[in-house]
């Protein structure tokens, strides 16, 4: 078993916040987090988020794009980056002898990037080929239908690649971007992150010397992320979507809103959520309706906690005329948890399988990595896998039905279709 590896924190006086988690490993990952994604555009600016974190590859005040891809790679080194709703990461895998390098490079891209035109419009060209290729996956792109099914109203319905028309009108001018991250790339939104075998003090040293002038440089009001819900206030009710996608199978999505991050509740409907259908083979999804009646390749239950809200949902993909008794024995599924509490012994088995699972998913560095600096964004800590599964191991069956009762509602459950 992997033993407890330390976390250390600082805080810049300018609210950048720096946390490293010390390991053996001779590989470190390091990178920042910033607090800024889809969810904070205006309409008109979508896929703004993501459109930043291409282009910033593409040039510096002291880097081209060229120079950029080999000072990573040339040491043996991988750059990568990703946009969510709420996030914007840029992270690199690198021997630990080269993290000075790394975080030096990683800072110049986000604070001095160019977005000379000649370079983005190539940047967008292959932005609007993501788009293409994502509209060609029914099974990632229905995530991005049900989110705007379940969050209609507000900035989260929004997909994070923007649109084809909203891409034309960020790529017009470099001030739209570079004005855009001086809204909300601020030192109160970001996260310096490292994961190897280097001293803390390096760490804090090194961010301090990239970070420590950064300050808010806000152009505009940031509105409110969250804005009312008009299905909220009864005046929508609008639970069921389908779109012709003539796609061979029906590809189906249901489920609802679920628990914010940091919630009391969060840890109960993450262990809820691995025993329904977690990815593993024995969820009582997959048993259901794979194991027992072969009607589906893949099913599987993901929930998603967000900064203020959050989401539940279920993924499968069906033979058309099996999609009732599929969709039957998904909402049994969810009925027996809202009416039988666990057994002590099944929930004992549960969390066992669950300690299993952490356990070894804490040995994937770039994971453990990305969510060490997405936890101190929203809590300010990290804990380790160890931390969480203790107080995971506190849930009794009362709780997990508890919280089945207020998130498995029927009256509250969407359903989107792929037919």
């Amino acid at each position: 078993m992997q033993e407890n590896l330390q976390t250390f924190y600082h805080i810049l006086p300018n609210g950048v916040k720096i946390v490293h988690r010390q390991t053996p490993s001779p590989v470190a990952y390091v990178g920042v987090m910033v607090g800024a994604g889809t969810r904070d555009e205006l309409p008109e600016e979508n896929g703004m988020a993501h459109y930043i974190e291409h282009c910033v590859f593409k040039g510096t005040a002291h880097h081209s794009a060229r120079q950029i891809i080999h000072a990573i790679e040339g040491i043996g080194g991988e750059i990568n980056a990703y946009t969510t709703k709420e996030e914007t990461t840029f992270y690199a895998a690198i021997l630990c002898e080269h993290v000075q390098l790394t975080l030096h490079l990683i800072a110049e891209m986000i604070l001095q990037p160019t977005f000379k035109k000649e370079e983005t419009d190539k940047e967008r060209m292959v932005i609007l080929d993501e788009i293409e290729s994502y509209n060609d996956s029914p099974s990632e792109l229905i995530y991005d239908d049900f989110e705007n099914l379940v969050f209609s109203g507000t900035s989260l319905e929004m997909p994070i690649l923007g649109t084809k028309k909203t891409l034309r009108h960020i790529s017009s001018k470099p001030d739209f971007p570079l004005n855009w991250m001086k809204t909300h790339y601020t030192p109160d939104r970001m996260v310096v992150f490292c994961q190897g075998n280097i001293k803390p003090e390096k760490i804090f040293r090194l961010a301090e010397k990239e970070f420590s002038g950064v300050t808010s440089r806000k152009t505009r009001e940031i509105p409110a992320k969250y804005p009312r819900n008009t299905r909220e206030n009864g005046l929508e009710n609008e639970h069921e979507r389908s779109f012709k996608k003539h796609t061979h199978q029906v590809h189906a999505m249901l489920g609802g809103k679920a628990y914010p991050i940091g919630h009391e509740n969060q840890l109960t409907m993450f262990l809820l959520n691995n025993i329904l259908g977690g990815g593993s083979l024995n969820s009582r999804l997959n048993l259901s309706l794979r194991e027992s009646k072969g009607l589906v390749y893949t099913i599987e239950s993901t929930y998603t906690p967000l900064s203020d809200t959050g989401y539940w949902c279920v993924y499968w993909a069906c033979d058309p005329e099996d999609f009732p008794l599929c969709r039957e024995l998904v909402e049994n599924e969810l009925h027996k948890f809202r009416t039988h509490p666990m057994t002590e012994s099944g929930l004992k088995h549960a969390m066992e399988q669950l300690r299993g699972q952490l356990a070894i998913s804490a040995q994937n560095q770039e994971n453990s990595a990305l969510a060490m600096a997405k936890s101190v964004l929203y809590r300010g800590e990290a804990p380790s896998w160890q931390e969480v599964m203790a107080r995971i191991e506190q849930t009794t069956p009362e709780q997990l039905l508890k919280v089945a009762q207020e998130i498995f509602i029927p009256e509250k459950t969407f359903i989107l279709t792929y037919k």
